[in-house]
């Protein structure tokens, strides 16, 4: 439908209410964990946030939100989840979202590597990261600039972080 459109200039669609519910809906952790929706929320916000100096693509960076740690088996290790929650994003393409395939690409790639890649130059992926990385004060844990991948990103961490 025309009003589920996120860009109606694009081809873009997703309709972000069913998205969450589902995503939300089958999270394996609780929705109080601290790589629960909450988490989620906050990762959008700091990529679209970082995206207003980055150039990201506002569609890549809302849906890794959603999807980079929705496929969590528990919320200590789980090396393979990045790569769980980019196949759940490949399973929900053509129903709850529809981007372009270099688009998709992209969100593939960083949900599967957000945790075992540092840094990227593309400035989506690096966007989707660094809203990650920037949310890690959730778990004691200070953001470097050494892991950001944009030069907002790198500021944001000198800083000390989101105040």
């Amino acid at each position: 439908m025309k009003e589920d459109r996120f860009l109606e200039e694009s081809e873009d669609y997703v309709n972000y209410p069913r998205l969450w519910n589902f995503v939300s809906g089958q999270f394996q952790c609780g929705l109080g964990s601290v790589h629960g929706p909450s988490h989620w929320r906050r990762v959008e916000e700091n990529g679209l946030y970082l995206a207003k100096k980055s150039g990201a693509n506002l569609t890549v960076v809302r849906l890794f939100a959603v999807f980079h740690d929705s496929r969590r088996e528990n919320d200590y290790t789980d090396p393979q989840h990045g790569l769980r929650g980019a196949e759940l994003a490949y399973q929900c393409r053509g129903d709850l979202f529809d981007i372009r395939d270099e688009d998709f690409e992209k969100l593939y790639f960083a949900c599967e590597h957000h945790t075992h890649e540092r840094f990227n130059e593309d400035p989506t992926i690096g966007t989707c990261w660094d809203a990650d990385r920037l949310d890690l004060p959730r778990v004691g844990i200070s953001p470097s600039e050494e892991y950001m991948s944009t030069e907002f990103g790198k500021e944001i961490a000198r800083s000390g972080g989101f105040s």
